[in-house]
């Protein structure tokens, strides 16, 4: 039976929920940032994709270890993670995730993955994802964070904001495109559509996700924020070490998901082969892979 565990730093509070050692609530002051998991719209908070991200060609693919069966993101978000540790100043938990017999059946590998949620600012989080190898041969893999957040913003409605008076704050002016997301939740890097033209800013629309995400690569300085243009709240995400960042909203939804990935769904030209995907990580037996990305609530 899954548990709810809530930290706390001054007027910042978050809760985690052992199901999927999911983030469920970031608010500040008692004003809610995190989205809500409305079912009409999308009933998730902020899954851990382990260890895959996106969607695998017909959910299967070929590996060292042999056969893996798995849908889009993974086994992490789908599984119970063990609370195995709450900071003596209660700001901070760690859950974890092992392999079993279960987990081998879609992904026939060993592992143990720990999820750290710590309060590092007045205003911030930082979600660390930390894997070992506990096999005998390479691991290879991805992970990533998928949390959404409400647009407008805590303050936004009150300034009278729109989903379309928010925008994308970057740390330079760059151009970027974007794979069409395709059948299957497939990414077709031949076929892609301009989101970023030598900007520094770019102004959020429901156009951006005609293609379902965006999937921008090697983003400036592994950080964006996404600002309420009358209201100046919203959120900064810093992810150092996460080559890509998936951006999404479900159809009319008040929520836009930040999303820091190390790798994404299978390119429609890749074989299926996991350790031939793009930006796989391959891990040695005994060894140890750390990722950490930080939202800061404006």
């Amino acid at each position: 039976m899954s548990t709810v565990t809530t930290i706390s730093r001054g007027g910042l509070r978050a809760s985690i929920d052992s199901m999927g050692a999911q983030l469920t609530s970031l608010n500040l002051d008692g004003r809610e940032y995190l989205w809500q998991a409305d079912p009409a719209y999308w009933g998730k908070h902020a899954p851990v994709l382990f260890p895959i991200v996106g969607n695998l060609r017909d959910n299967a693919a070929e590996s060292a270890a042999g056969p893996c069966r798995m849908e889009r993101h993974g086994l992490a978000r789908i599984a119970e993670h063990e609370l195995v540790g709450v900071s003596e100043d209660g700001s901070a938990v760690t859950y974890e995730f092992c392999s079993s017999e279960a987990t081998r059946a879609a992904y026939p590998y060993d592992f143990k993955l720990n999820m750290t949620y710590a309060l590092t600012g007045p205003a911030s989080l930082t979600q660390t994802f930390s894997v070992t190898n506990t096999g005998s041969v390479g691991l290879p893999f991805s992970v990533g964070g998928h949390p959404a957040f409400n647009i407008p913003a805590p303050g936004g409605a009150e300034a009278g904001e729109t989903f379309e008076d928010y925008e994308f704050r970057f740390a330079r002016a760059w151009t970027a495109a974007c794979p069409k997301i395709v059948a299957g939740g497939l990414a077709d890097p031949t076929d892609t559509f301009p989101t970023v033209e030598d900007s520094d800013v770019l102004p959020l629309s429901r156009s951006l996700f005609d293609y379902d995400t965006m999937i921008w690569d090697h983003v400036p300085g592994n950080a964006v924020s996404l600002v309420g243009t009358r209201s100046g709240h919203g959120v900064r995400v810093d992810f150092p070490g996460f080559d890509f960042l998936g951006v999404w909203s479900a159809p009319g939804a008040p929520f836009v998901a930040l999303e820091p990935w190390t790798g994404h769904a299978t390119y429609t030209n890749e074989d299926d082969v996991l350790e031939h995907k793009e930006n796989i990580t391959l891990l040695a037996p005994g060894a140890t892979d750390e990722r950490s990305f930080t939202i800061t609530l404006l």
